[in-house]
């Protein structure tokens, strides 16, 4: 059917508004400042993750299948029902959207994500672990996560005959462990409980057999950690954004909102956020008061988690760190002269964040609007050292501005991980066999 010309002009004036629209959604306005910009591309990108000298395996694709494996196996438990996928679930970004974390029992603090766990010097809340390898072995040996024990790991590698072949590809053949009397089906230390059965067995061991358990309880830790340095966020929004900051593409500097864009300049400026959550990763990795308002029982955090550090046998400076302690003789050396009150806590990446509520150590802040209305107002909130840092001040921002803080903050969202990774791997075998 042919148009009349009016018709034509109709159909031109429309193509035209679109165009217009497309054209002005792909060069949107900058409101950043020159001194934000600067701070911005400071943020981003992120770099791939250190090597780890203290694991030889860490970045080695056999280990990273051995430990994907047994993250999402339940057999490491003393109930065969927990994984390490319970309280790290991927859909949840690798938390499990609980106030308080519950493997057998239930713990005292919230789940950490697992997002760019590579990147972290301390870990846990309290900073009690100082690898991630190390970290991977405490949840297997908890009665409130795994309840399950070294041995039972060590018999669980040795019978499957699967674990067994891919362990001895990465560490060398595993020792027979058929002999009860040596060798018993559970056990672990336990200095606070002599008398737990699995206290029992530990301790009726010989001295070198202790030892071939620990190292190859050391080298499940060091597997499961080669698969949780995968765990990677370094393209969320923002990041994009920055790529446009830099090159000047229109398209990518319209990949965050306005909204969002003024949410960057309030936590850089009046938030003063980046003097905590500084860095690619959006954390300094360090420890300081978040001035939650304090329970009926008042959670300690790094003021114990030091002393647990120092006297982990699993630490940096033990046996079973492949750099022959050469890092814990530094980084140990030092951690301790750092003081720390009761209540402080490490402070976790932002990256992804808008997946992981409920908030803070012990999760007591449902939602990311609740967490920044808090850091506005202080309302309840603990006293502050007065010999201490002063960081943490009431901002008293607009509900226009927490809109902002908010927008940027889900800027930071790239849940994007291989398919491969959501779930315990089909093979062992690092070429698909």
């Amino acid at each position: 059917m042919k148009l009349p010309r009016s018709g034509w002009v109709l159909v031109c004036l429309l193509s035209c508004s679109a165009l217009q629209a497309q054209a002005g959604a792909s060069q949107q306005e900058l409101l950043l400042t020159a001194a934000e910009v600067a701070l911005a591309k400071e943020f981003s990108p992120l770099p791939e993750p250190r090597a780890d000298p203290t694991n030889a395996v860490a970045d080695h694709p056999g280990a990273a299948l051995l430990g994907q494996a047994l993250f999402y196996d339940p057999r490491l438990s003393g109930s065969g029902e927990v994984s390490c996928s319970t309280c790290h679930q991927p859909e949840l970004g690798f938390s499990d959207g609980r106030k308080i974390a519950r493997g057998v029992a239930d713990h005292t603090r919230h789940s950490m994500t697992l997002w760019n766990v590579a990147y972290n010097r301390w870990f846990f809340w309290d900073g009690r672990k100082d690898t991630l390898w190390s970290q991977a072995l405490a949840p297997i040996e908890d009665d409130r996560e795994h309840a399950g024990s070294r041995l039972q790991v060590a018999h669980l590698l040795v019978d499957d005959p699967a674990y067994a072949r891919a362990y001895a590809a990465l560490f060398g053949g595993l020792p027979e462990l058929g002999d009860s009397a040596r060798f018993p089906a559970a056990g672990r230390p336990m200095w606070d409980a002599p008398e737990h059965p699995h206290a029992a067995a530990w301790g009726g061991m010989a001295a070198a057999d202790q030892q071939i358990i620990n190292r190859i309880y050391s080298n499940v830790g060091k597997s499961i950690a080669a698969f949780e340095r995968r765990i990677v966020s370094r393209r969320a929004p923002f990041d994009v954004f920055v790529e446009g900051l830099v090159t000047g593409d229109a398209d990518r500097l319209a990949a965050i909102t306005p909204s969002a864009q003024r949410g960057f300049a309030l936590f850089v400026g009046k938030g003063q956020c980046l003097f905590c959550h500084d860095g690619p990763n959006f954390s300094d990795g360090e420890f300081h008061s978040n001035r939650l308002p304090l329970g009926e029982h008042v959670d300690p955090g790094r003021a114990v988690g030091i002393h647990q550090l120092m006297s982990d046998p699993f630490n940096l400076r033990s046996r079973f760190s492949d750099d022959d302690g050469r890092l814990g003789r530094t980084r140990l050396a030092i951690a301790p002269r750092q003081p720390h009150m009761p209540g402080d806590f490490k402070t976790p990446t932002l990256r992804n964040v808008a997946l992981t509520a409920p908030y803070m150590h012990d999760g007591q802040m449902a939602t990311l609007a609740d967490v920044l209305r808090f850091y506005s107002t202080l309302d309840n909130a603990s006293m502050a050292d007065p010999s201490g840092e002063q960081l943490i001040q009431a901002r008293h921002f607009s509900e226009g501005e927490l809109v902002d803080l908010q927008g940027f903050l889900e800027s930071l969202t790239d849940d994007a991980l291989p398919a491969g990774l959501l779930a315990a791997p089909e093979s062992l075998d690092p070429a698909g066999r």
